[in-house]
C-alpha cells in the first residue's frame, strides 16, 4: 500500500512518518514540498503518488493569528482538504483527515459526542469545520478523527512553552476555567496506524482519555519536568486573547471503542510518555 502523508514536519506528521512505516510505501512531504494553499499543486502530488490512502496531518494551527488570517486558515483547513478528499475519491483512496474540539462552543455541561451539533466560537474552529463539510460531501471514503490540545516532544505546543517560560519567569498565570483532554502526538500517530488495518472510516472523536484544565496541565508538565515554579490559576477573562476558547473542550470517545477496540491512554500516561521521549 502507497501512503502520502502531508503536513511530515508538523508535531502529528513527524511521529506518522514513523509509525506508518510498517503499513506501506510512505511518500511524507512538508510545506516545502507541498503548499496546501496551492489547490493545483495538490491535485498534481496526488496524481504523481497514486496512493491507497492519504494521510492529511497538515493544518493551520495559530488559534489567535487565524483571526487576523482568515483566508490563509481556510484556505489550508477547508479549501485544501476538499481538495485532497476529490482527489481521494478520484484516486479510490481513503483519506484520512484531522481535526478538532474547536468545532464546538464548550457551552454543554458533558462530553461532546459526534452527532452534537458544531458552533465555532473563532476562524479556526470555523475553518476545520468547513474541511470536515468539505470531506464528507466529496463522497470519498474518509476518516476524520476530532482531536483536542495537542502537543509533543518537539514543535510549539502548550507544553514546551511551559517548559520554556518555568525557566524565565517566577511565577506562570494560567486559565483555570477551560477544560479538555490534553492529547499527544505520539498516541495520535499510534491510534491512526490502529485504525487503518480495521477498516476505519466516517467521524470520530480521539482524545486521551480524562481531563484537565490549562492550570492543571501546566502544573503536571512542571512536576513531570521537576520545576518549582508556581502556577496561579486566573479567568478565562483575565487573559485576553484575539480567539475566544471553549470552556468545555472534552469530547466522548466511546464510539471509536466501541467501533474498533481503539481507546487512547490518560492524558497522565500520555504526558509521562512525552516527557520520557527522545528529541
Amino acid at each position: 500500500m502507497k501512503i502520502l502523508l502531508t503536513g511530515a514536519n508538523g508535531q502529528v506528521g513527524w511521529e506518522l512518518r514513523q509509525t506508518l512505516a510498517p503499513l506501506g510505501e510512505v511518500a511524507a512531504v512538508g510545506r516545502e514540498q507541498l503548499d496546501l494553499q496551492d489547490a493545483a499543486r495538490i491535485a498534481a502530488v496526488v496524481r504523481e503518488v497514486r496512493p491507497g490512502v492519504i494521510v492529511n496531518a497538515a493544518a493551520y494551527t495559530a488559534v489567535d493569528k487565524a483571526e487576523s488570517e482568515r483566508d490563509a486558515a481556510f484556505a489550508v483547513n477547508a479549501v485544501a482538504p476538499g481538495v485532497l478528499a476529490e482527489e481521494a475519491k478520484r484516486a479510490g483512496a481513503l483519506l484520512v483527515h484531522y481535526s478538532t474540539d474547536y468545532v464546538f462552543d464548550g457551552t454543554k455541561a458533558a462530553p461532546y459526542v459526534e452527532g452534537d451539533e458544531p458552533g465555532p466560537l473563532n476562524v479556526y474552529g470555523a475553518s476545520k469545520l468547513a474541511g470536515e463539510r468539505a470531506v464528507a460531501a466529496s463522497g470519498c471514503r474518509y476518516l476524520i478523527l476530532r482531536t483536542s490540545w495537542v502537543y509533543g516532544p518537539r514543535g510549539g505546543n502548550f507544553m514546551l512553552t511551559m517548559l520554556r517560560l518555568a525557566k524565565e519567569r517566577p511565577e506562570l498565570r494560567v486559565v483555570d476555567d477551560q477544560t479538555g483532554a490534553p492529547t499527544s502526538s505520539l498516541a495520535i500517530a499510534r491510534a491512526t496506524v490502529q485504525l487503518l488495518p480495521r477498516g476505519a472510516a466516517g467521524l470520530f472523536h480521539m482524545t486521551a482519555s480524562g481531563a484537565t484544565t490549562w492550570c492543571g496541565f501546566a502544573r503536571a508538565i512542571l512536576q513531570r519536568a521537576g520545576l518549582a515554579t508556581p502556577v496561579v490559576p486566573i479567568r478565562t477573562e483575565d487573559y485576553p486573547t484575539p480567539a475566544r476558547r471553549p470552556r468545555n473542550s472534552r469530547l466522548d470517545c466511546s464510539r471509536l471503542r466501541a467501533d474498533f477496540g481503539v481507546a487512547l491512554a490518560s492524558w497522565e500516561e500520555q504526558l509521562a510518555e512525552v516527557k520520557s521521549a527522545p528529541r
